[in-house]
């Protein structure tokens, strides 16, 4: 059975069982009808997923793997703060009159910084250093730049990736490790899509280092579920899980910039019926 699902159904319960609720605070988030969005929170929440034994999709409801992939795409690859270049419509809330979504995600990972191996964005540096200095302790994002802050129409969520690279005995290739820092979680809407986007970039850039997929430890400051959202979760979470997916990218593109959405699938993927009627928190 899915591990993915075993976790995320032991987090929910942990947060309606144990968390702390906002309610008659004062909260920034609101619903589309301006009901202030209360929540049940957690914090610290860390979960783990061991990408060499599964790929995290959630069997408990449908996860959409080419619409998650095509975001961090947007994100890591085009390094785009635009909606006009996504293939879907996440972002359509916090965009501009001409699309924009400001000074944030892509922007900031398409900044060229100064090295003393030359000028590099984020990205390019993370690669860089997984090719030539893999056991480097210092491979890392942040897109949380306060001097932008105020020119973000959202403030990043997740907003750090740290990679680490051991060795494992036996095994001719190193293993590719990550941490994804969060600041923020809304649970429903968008903690399986963010696990499955950063899963999908781990094994892309682990292919294209030639390493083997190893753990996404996933770091959750403020994990919360909103108020709207708690009979979902509850009906949600008592599903029973079903096997994980095979998780297949294309073995052909050996440079991260050639990868599109259309570059990953998965096979045997079974899942309990959709969740509709979502409300999403602005």
């Amino acid at each position: 059975m899915s591990k993915a699902d075993t976790l995320f159904i032991n987090m929910c319960k942990d947060i309606l069982e144990n968390g702390t609720s906002t309610e008659g605070e004062k909260v920034r988030p609101h619903w589309p009808d301006g009901t202030p969005a209360y929540t049940i929170k957690k914090f610290g929440v860390v979960n783990r997923y061991d990408l060499s034994e599964e790929f995290p999709l959630l069997t408990l409801r449908r996860t959409a793997l080419k619409s998650a992939t095509d975001e961090i795409l947007w994100i890591w690859q085009q390094k785009s703060n635009n909606i006009h270049d996504l293939h879907s419509h996440i972002w359509d809330e916090w965009a501009d009159e001409n699309g924009s979504i400001g000074k944030a995600y892509g922007y900031q990972l398409g900044i060229k910084h100064q090295y003393k191996e030359g000028m590099m964005d984020q990205v390019d540096r993370v690669i860089y250093d997984l090719k030539n200095n893999p056991f480097s302790r210092r491979i890392m994002t942040n897109i949380y730049v306060h001097q932008d802050l105020h020119e973000m129409n959202l403030y990043p969520c997740a907003y750090s990736m740290t990679f680490n690279v051991t060795q494992k005995p036996g095994h001719d290739k190193l293993t590719l490790n990550a941490v994804l820092n969060q600041r923020s979680q809304d649970i429903l809407a968008a903690n399986n899509w963010n696990v499955v986007q950063y899963s999908v970039l781990v094994h892309m850039l682990a292919q294209v280092c030639d390493m083997e997929v190893g753990e996404l430890v996933h770091v959750i400051a403020d994990a919360h579920i909103y108020d709207r959202h708690i009979p979902i979760i509850r009906e949600l979470i008592t599903r029973e899980p079903l096997p994980a997916p095979k998780f297949w990218l294309n073995p052909e593109i050996k440079d991260f910039y050639q990868f599109t959405r259309n570059d990953v699938k998965v096979e045997g993927y079974e899942t309990h019926e959709q969740v509709t009627g979502i409300e999403v928190a602005i």
